[in-house]
Order: structure tokens, then sequence, then C-alpha cells
């Protein structure tokens, strides 16, 4: 992935690494595809750290600080690659788990439009190849360490329905989170909160 990142989108490979790196663990905390994580960040800002958006809009997902105070109360620095994949990634996770798995609505909250929705849905497709096989190794090992065996495998099936919802028409419900707890698939079961 940092090398396709280096390549495809001129970054340094220190900066390519650290993005990797966040996406992975997002992607890891949320039961989210990288492929996705990756898609949003090309469209919203193309791999720059620093972007900034209508809105006050910010950094590689573009959060936007006013809308999400709660989500920001620890955070020092939104350009902050570590710190931005995460919190946009939560967002996306909450509106996910709003629309009770509709990957497609969620990714309508989060980009605005329908239009965003399917713009990231193709965008998708060209990640999926550079983000499934680290993946699944890493995934394999930060759930062994981060999950109990059920929320595990919970995961697993999140992230195998989320990432064949982007073969599938755009608007097809997914399969996904619709509990009240306000933990994250992966540490439901596991009794440590996010406290979001």
């Amino acid at each position: 992935m940092t090398v396709y990142l280096t390549h495809k989108f001129g970054l340094a490979k220190e900066k390519a690494q650290k993005i990797s790196d966040a996406v992975q663990s997002a992607a890891s905390k949320y039961c989210l595809p990288p492929a996705l994580l990756l898609a949003i960040i090309s469209i919203e800002s193309r791999f720059k750290e620093k972007a900034k958006g209508a809105n006050g809009a910010t950094g590689l997902m573009q959060v936007v600080p006013g809308a999400y105070r709660g989500l920001l109360r620890n955070v020092k620095d939104l350009t902050e690659p570590t710190a931005n994949i995460d919190v946009g990634s939560a967002i996306l996770y909450g509106y996910m788990r709003s629309a009770n798995g509709d990957m497609n609505a969620a990714l309508k909250s989060y980009g605005g439009s329908q239009a965003y929705a399917q713009k990231v849905s193709l965008r998708v497709e060209d990640f999926a190849s550079i983000a499934a096989p680290q993946d699944k190794q890493r995934s394999s090992n930060a759930h062994s360490n981060s999950c109990d065996s059920p929320a595990s495998e919970r995961c697993a099936e999140l992230h195998d329905n989320w990432v064949n919802a982007f073969s599938a028409p755009v608007g097809t419900p997914l399969s996904g989170p619709s509990s009240s707890s306000r933990s994250t698939p992966c540490n439901a079961n596991t009794g440590r909160g996010n406290g979001r």
C-alpha cells in the first residue's frame, strides 16, 4: 500500500507509511474496508494532509471540526494523519450504524449526496487490490491482539459484506451493526467500549 501511495500520489515514503498504518488501524478499529477509507481520502484530499475545504473541513478525510466537537475533544492537530483518519472513520462508522448497515446511505451522509456515494463506490475498486492482501494479514494480527474470538469473527463477516457491497448496485442495503451500544464492532464483545 505504501509503495502504491508513493507512486500514484507522489507521497514521501514516510508519509505514505504513516497514512497506510493509520488506515489499517482505523479499518481494524471500525471494521471498515481499508479500500473504502483510501477511496474517501483520495476524493476528499488527494492524500494532502493539510487540505482545507468548505466549512473548515480539514485534513485527509476533510473532517468539519464544528460539526464533530465531541469526537475532537482529545485531538490536538486534525491535520495529523492518524487523528484525522480515526475521526473520519468514526464519523463514517456512526453514519453507517445510524443507517442500519447501509453503506450507501452512510456515504451519502458523509459526502452530502448520492453522487458522492457513487463516486466513492467506484473509487474503492481502484484500491481494492492494494488494500486486500495487506488488510487480511494485518487485520488478522490486529484482531488477535485487540478482539476476542466472537468479535473477530463478526468483524470478518462485516468486512466481507462491506467489501462485497461495492460490486452490488449502489443503494443495496447491507447487513451491519444496528445495536444502540456505543462500542465498535471490533470491541463490542470485549467490554471495552470506545467512549464515543
